[in-house]
């Protein structure tokens, strides 16, 4: 028979993992959309040597799952005398993991952008960092939120790995309460139910800014 009340007790303990979760979710998005960005630019470039480097990044990083990333990053520095922090490993896994699916979303929303636009803009006076900040940029962004929304959802689910490395988030207390309270059923339920609520929200989000985003018809 269910009994929440031992994990009731626990709520504000799994509430502060949540809250880990979520910043660590969120830094590693805005770390990965400024690396994707660049490695987008990279990708596009007509430097061969730069076009390969970013093609061998999205391979390893869409290629390698998450958990292999985590336990590199972790595992292997301290062995030539880097010392790691379970934070900071993860938060550059998180970081390298989306970057490199955010760089394919990025591209993607880049070629969406008709070639006359650059170009009537050039012919405006605009400069090249004008164009990408006020032509391609607002365009690309527009047409990737769908991908961005599920890539963030994506994101916050994976972050539960990273209770393998002992960052004591969401998924990480849960376990600590689990073997607390011997209510695994009960615990995990609840934990699911952050989850949630946690990807409900950022789903609602993206929904949001979709809205305000798309041009209204005439």
């Amino acid at each position: 028979m269910l009994d929440f009340t031992a994990v009731i007790a626990q709520l504000p303990r799994m509430a502060a993992g949540a809250q880990t979760t979520i910043w660590i979710s969120a830094a590693a998005l805005l770390c990965g959309a400024a690396l994707g960005l660049v490695m987008c630019a990279a990708r596009l470039s007509r430097n061969i040597f730069l076009r390969a480097l970013a093609a061998v990044f999205v391979s390893m990083f869409r290629g390698l799952p998450l958990l292999v990333v985590l336990l590199i990053l972790f595992y292997v520095p301290p062995n030539f005398g880097v010392e790691t922090t379970p934070l900071t490993a993860a938060l550059l896994g998180l970081t390298l993991n989306t970057a490199g699916y955010q760089t394919e979303i990025y591209r993607a929303g880049f070629l969406t952008v008709p070639p006359g636009h650059a170009e009537a803009a050039r012919m405006l006076g605009f400069s090249r960092l004008q164009i990408a900040r006020h032509i391609f940029l607002p365009q690309i962004f527009r047409v990737t939120i769908p991908a961005l929304t599920n890539e963030a959802v994506d994101v916050v689910k994976s972050s539960g790995l990273l209770s393998i490395i002992a960052v004591t988030e969401l998924l990480r207390i849960s376990q600590q309460i689990v073997s607390s309270t011997y209510r695994p059923l009960e615990t995990y339920l609840v934990c699911g139910l952050f989850y949630f609520l946690m990807s409900t929200a950022v789903s609602s989000f993206g929904r949001f800014l979709e809205r305000r985003l798309t041009p209204k018809p005439a």
